[in-house]
């Protein structure tokens, strides 16, 4: 049994756009073909119903359906949900969800209807991890307005409620505080365009955004920046961060799917309240990624 299959967060797990049809209804036989394309192209999982799968605006029977499709596509082991929900209870269902369709960990966000305090937040962990699988956290004190920072990590590890967490607040100075106050908790890339300096700094895996179109790179970039070839990835970053930077922009969603379908993929349309890039937007997000292609990289 290998380290990744302890750790099954480990590697490159993509964060699945979701394809959708003209209608809006979702594709799941295109979904199913993704992830096994992802996999066939040397990533190590999925990440079903994060934000880029769009869970917010899913219904409660389609966010299942989408984790079930995930797993009969590649297995469950491979497959990492996001069970983000605004009450205790309610995610904790969608961990419970998730360990019924056979999965080997979930993704947790704080919560996030409103600013908790340190208390809520260790309550919350507290109810997820009692569904009994392993929970990676995930800080985006961005779009949650609750900041996972490393001492509240170190607490959550400590206590036995997180074993990884997917860091998304862009300082890449957290990695090293992380790994004083907690260095068996792992860190996960949780940013396309801070993914060097944190692999650089010890990251473990990557929650990717832009392997959903570019997966062959994506997984070549990893794997050479955690392997300390910095020559080589720091090529490929180069050529990749005019795309990479989008996963930390609000249209990131619309961006990647974009990619998605230059590259021949289905990325497809997105749901309200999200809306289509703005001309100039596409213009940046298509002609990036035909300068990819053309480098070889798609």
């Amino acid at each position: 049994m290998t380290m990744t299959d302890l750790r099954p967060w480990r590697g490159v797990l993509v964060a699945t756009a979701l394809p959708l049809r003209d209608d809006l209804s979702v594709d799941h036989d295109a979904y199913a073909e993704h992830c096994a394309w992802l996999v066939g192209n040397g990533c190590d999982g999925v990440v079903p119903n994060g934000s880029l799968g769009e869970y917010q605006v899913l219904t409660e029977r389609e966010r299942a359906d989408v984790v079930r499709t995930a797993v009969a596509a590649i297995g469950g082991e491979r497959v990492m949900p996001g069970v983000a929900a605004y009450g205790s209870a309610e995610a904790r269902r969608w961990a419970e969800q998730a360990r019924d369709a056979g999965c080997a960990s979930v993704m947790l966000l704080p919560p996030n209807a409103y600013r908790a305090d340190e208390r809520s937040v260790l309550a919350h962990y507290a109810e997820v991890a009692a569904a009994g699988l392993p929970v990676v956290a995930y800080n985006n004190p961005i779009d949650t307005k609750v900041d996972l920072v490393p001492e509240l990590l170190a607490r959550l590890h400590g206590e036995g409620l997180i074993h990884a967490v997917k860091e998304f607040s862009g300082d890449v100075r957290r990695a090293y505080r992380i790994a004083e106050l907690a260095p068996e908790l792992d860190l996960l890339i949780g940013a396309d365009d801070v993914l060097l300096e944190l692999a650089v700094a010890g990251a473990k895996g990557w929650v990717a955004g832009y392997p959903n179109a570019l997966p062959a790179a994506g997984v070549a970039l990893y794997r050479a920046a955690v392997a300390g070839d910095l020559e080589t990835a720091g090529k490929l970053y180069r050529q990749l961060h005019p795309l990479l930077r989008w996963d930390s922009r609000t249209e990131f969603v619309q961006a990647i799917k974009l990619s998605m379908d230059v590259v021949g993929r289905r990325g497809g349309p997105v749901r309200a309240p999200r809306v289509p890039l703005l001309p100039e937007q596409e213009r940046e997000v298509r002609e990036a990624t035909e300068r990819a292609v053309a480098a070889g990289l798609a």
